[in-house]
C-alpha cells in the first residue's frame, strides 16, 4: 500500500472523498495526481499520464488552460466571496440561457446533485404532485430520493440501494429500464396523474456511455406532455460537451427543466439548473419554492465558467472535438478487432467507454453482461503505458480539446497491447 493511501485512509474513510476514486472495482490503489496541464497529468512520482478522466468530464479545455487560469488569477485579487451578487453571476446566466434552448432562467449552485435536488422540488411545487420517474442506471447525485437503480458509484461498488435512504423517501420515486418507452407508457398508464417529472440523464455516462435510440427522447417528450409532467434532463454531463448547447441540442429534444454542472464551471465547483420562465419563477424569493445556497454564483466558479464558454465559442471547436474523438474511437475498435476480442465502443460525441462484451449496449442489464476481468487487465496494461481511462467499467471517459494526433497514436498503439492482454483471460 502506498504511503499516500495508507495516510489518506486514517483521516479520510475509505481514503477517498468520493468512492469511485477507490479503484476498488479493479483490485488497485487510487493514483495521488501532483498536477496537470494540457492532455496530461502527473501523479506523486512525477509519473506521466494521457488523461481520459478530466476531473470526471468538466475539462473539456484540458488541465490548466491559460485562458482559464489567467483570468481566475485576477479574479483572486478582488476576494474570493462575496455573499452578494455580482455582474459575473448575470453574465454566466446570460451565456447559459443563449447557448441551451431549454432554459429561460436560470439558478446556480454549486454541485450536480444540488441542481438536481432543487430542480425536483421545483417541479413538484409546479405540478403539485409527489412521484418522480427516473431509470435504471442514470445517476444525478448522491441524495436520497434518486439513489434507487443508480449509476456512476452506486454500479461500480455493487451498492443496489443505499442504506440511509427511507421506505418513505423511495415510495415517490418510479423506475423504468433505459431505451424502453414501452415501459414508461405502462408506468405512466398505472401512475400518470401522480408523476411530476420524468428525469434521465439524456446520455446515461455513469453506468458508461449509453446512446438513446432513434426515437426514445422524443417519445420522452411525448409522454410526459400528454400527462401534463415535466421532462428533466440531466445534464451535468452532457451540458456544453456534447454540443454548445448540451444533449438537446444534439438530438433536437427540448426539456422543460435542465441541470448543467462539469463543463459549466470549467474544473471549479459549479452546477446550475434552469428552465422555461413560467416554472422558474416559482422559485424564491420571486416564488413559493424555497432554495438557497451560500456560495451559489461564487465568483471564481463564475469566472472559470465564463472564460471555459469563451472559448468554447469559438468557431470550429465541437467539430474538432468530434473529429479527435472519432479517430480514438476507430482506433480502438480496431486494436480490438486485431487482438481477437469483442468489444462495444459505446460514444456520443467526446464521451467514451469500452464495454467487453459481444452484444449491443443499450441499457444496465447489457452492460452487466460485459466482462469485467477483462477490463481490468485492459485498464491495468493501459495504467501501465501511461493511458488514464475514467478508472471504472461503469463510467464515462472524455476526450478534450488538448487531446492531439501525438495523444490518440499514442493511446491507440497502448490499446493494442491491452486488448492482447485482455483476450488472454477472455
Amino acid at each position: 500500500m502506498s504511503s499516500h493511501f495508507e495516510k489518506a485512509q486514517t483521516y479520510i474513510p475509505g481514503g477517498v472523498n468520493s468512492p469511485v476514486r477507490s479503484m476498488k472495482i479493479l483490485d488497485m490503489e487510487p493514483v495521488f495526481i501532483q498536477k496537470g496541464s494540457g492532455p496530461r497529468f502527473y501523479d506523486t512520482g512525477g509519473k506521466e499520464y494521457i488523461d481520459y478522466m478530466g476531473s470526471w468530464g468538466p475539462l473539456i479545455l484540458g488541465h490548466s488552460h491559460p485562458q482559464v487560469v489567467e483570468a481566475l488569477q485576477e479574479a483572486v485579487k478582488d476576494g474570493l466571496s462575496f455573499g452578494t451578487p455580482t455582474q459575473k453571476e448575470t453574465t454566466l446566466a446570460r451565456m447559459v440561457i443563449e447557448a441551451v434552448p431549454g432554459v429561460e432562467m436560470v439558478r446556480m449552485v454549486n454541485s450536480g446533485t444540488e441542481a438536481v435536488m432543487s430542480t425536483l422540488r421545483l417541479a413538484r411545487g409546479y405540478t403539485g404532485r409527489d412521484k418522480i420517474l427516473k431509470f435504471v442506471g442514470c445517476y444525478h447525485g448522491h441524495f436520497d430520493a434518486l439513489l434507487i437503480k443508480a449509476g456512476s458509484g452506486v454500479a461500480t461498488l455493487g451498492l443496489p440501494n443505499s442504506p440511509g435512504v427511507t421506505e418513505g423517501t423511495a415510495k415517490d420515486t418510479l423506475t423504468s429500464p433505459f431505451n424502453s418507452l414501452k415501459a414508461v407508457e405502462d408506468i405512466f398508464d398505472q401512475f400518470g396523474e401522480q408523476i411530476a417529472a420524468v428525469i434521465l440523464e439524456p446520455v446515461p455516462g455513469n453506468v458508461g456511455v449509453i446512446p438513446p435510440l432513434p426515437g426514445y427522447l422524443e417519445g420522452l417528450r411525448r409522454i410526459a406532455s400528454d400527462n401534463g409532467s415535466l421532462l428533466i434532463f440531466d445534464e451535468v454531463m452532457t451540458g456544453f460537451r456534447l454540443s454548445y448547447g448540451g444533449a438537446q441540442e444534439r438530438f433536437q429534444v427540448t426539456p422543460d427543466l435542465t441541470c448543467l454542472g462539469k463543463v459549466l464551471g470549467g474544473g471549479m465547483p459549479v452546477a446550475a439548473f434552469g428552465g422555461r420562465r413560467e416554472i422558474m419563477e416559482m422559485l424564491a424569493p420571486q416564488g413559493p419554492v424555497y432554495q438557497a445556497g451560500t456560495l451559489a454564483g461564487n465568483p471564481l466558479a463564475m469566472t472559470a465558467g465564463i472564460e471555459t464558454l469563451n472559448v468554447l465559442q469559438e468557431p470550429g471547436t465541437y467539430r474538432e472535438l468530434e473529429e479527435t474523438s472519432q479517430r480514438l474511437e476507430k482506433g480502438l475498435q480496431e486494436a480490438a478487432q486485431e487482438a481477437g476480442v469483442e468489444v462495444q465502443v459505446n460514444r456520443v460525441g467526446s464521451m467514451f467507454s469500452v464495454f467487453f462484451n459481444s452484444a449491443r449496449v443499450t441499457d444496465l442489464e447489457t452492460i452487466h453482461q460485459s466482462n469485467k476481468e477483462q477490463f481490468k487487465e485492459f485498464y491495468r496494461s493501459l495504467l501501465e503505458d501511461g493511458i488514464y481511462l475514467s478508472p471504472s467499467p461503469f463510467e464515462a471517459s472524455f476526450v478534450s480539446l488538448a487531446h492531439g494526433k501525438e495523444e490518440i497514436d499514442h493511446t491507440i498503439q497502448a490499446s493494442r497491447r491491452a486488448f492482447a492482454r485482455a483476450a488472454g483471460i477472455g
